[in-house]
């Protein structure tokens, strides 16, 4: 691995110490919590919408784990700003893994992409397409 790769290693490690719209959000359109017991992350996501019900104008989370899956949720909550519902639901785990820029082993792929899921599971709750789902899980 070359020196770009170290790069995002150390973006990855700033974000773990010091998390970007880290902290509860005031009145979200919507939150959702999620948890991956593999290796025991947990994320709370909560999304405020602009007036058109569509374009998120705010990320913010809380929760605790591994410095991926902090890292992921500190880029995705300032990646998803300005982005609509649809570009968030159209993410899928490339994307993640781009956004973070290093190499992620099979492992660790649950970790990176849980703040991605749970903020897509609360989307789907949000806009009625899922029922009864209180908590995402990476690991079933």
């Amino acid at each position: 691995m070359g020196m770009g790769s170290d790069m995002y290693r150390q973006q990855i490690l700033d974000h773990y110490k010091n998390p970007r719209n880290y902290g509860e959000m005031e009145d979200p359109t919507f939150s959702h919590v999620g948890e991956n017991p593999s290796c025991g992350d947990t994320i709370k996501v909560d999304v405020r919408l602009e007036d058109d019900g569509e374009t998120i104008e705010y990320v913010s989370f809380t929760g605790d784990g591994c410095a991926i899956s902090q890292a992921s949720a500190s880029l995705l909550s300032e990646k998803l700003q300005g982005t609509t519902l649809d570009e968030l639901e159209s993410m899928d785990t490339d994307d993640v893994t781009e956004m973070l820029g290093v190499d992620i082993s099979p492992m660790r792929i649950k970790c990176a992409v849980l703040a991605r899921q749970v903020a897509q599971d609360g989307a789907k709750l949000h806009e009625g397409e899922l029922d009864d789902l209180d908590r995402t899980v990476t690991e079933e």
